[in-house]
């Protein structure tokens, strides 16, 4: 009875051992003259770009973005924010966003602090005194999403810490 159970274990033990890959063998017919072709199918190296390979995912069309929006929100934690924006042809023409975290303090954004650096294929603000401070906006199928980086002298306190982007109904202009 324990020889065979000792049995068992050495042989479970060997099939978690490692066995060192043996070389490809090329076939006789390839010549060293003739370089040996990968196939044409890209690698992929994680699951995520494996599950993603199989969908009929489109790239979002680079546009000039265009959106007018004059909104106020407040959501279920009590984060209220106001905004007031007008995007014509990817040159931003009027931006002015406030954002109150509830007992965290406050975000302030105005267009006069700010120049515009880039349009396509996002329109890119860059703070006027400090260099690190973005606001992006771009589209995303039908709404456009304006994000803030490395901005918290924009704030009170630590309130950037809490800061999440804005985002906006295209068509509607409503905010949420």
């Amino acid at each position: 009875m324990w020889r065979r159970l000792l049995l068992a274990v050495v042989v479970a033990a060997a099939g978690c051992a490692e066995v060192e890959k043996q070389p490809e063998k090329v076939p006789e017919a390839v010549s060293a003259e003739q370089p040996v072709t990968e196939s044409q199918e890209p690698k992929l190296k994680n699951s995520t770009l494996k599950y993603l390979a199989n969908r009929n995912l489109k790239p979002q069309p680079t546009r000039p973005l265009n959106v007018r929006s004059r909104c106020t929100h407040k959501d279920a934690i009590g984060t209220q924010t106001r905004l007031d924006l007008l995007v014509k042809e990817a040159q931003v023409k009027t931006f002015s966003a406030e954002v109150s975290m509830k007992g965290h303090g406050t975000c302030r954004f105005a267009l006069d602090d700010f120049e515009q650096v880039e349009k396509l294929p996002q329109a890119l603000l860059r703070h006027r005194k400090q260099s690190d401070c973005l606001v992006r906006m771009w589209e995303q199928g039908p709404k456009v999403t304006i994000a803030f980086n490395s901005c918290p002298k924009s704030c009170d306190g630590q309130a950037f810490d809490y800061l999440w982007p804005i985002m906006v109904e295209a068509k509607s202009g409503r905010c949420f």
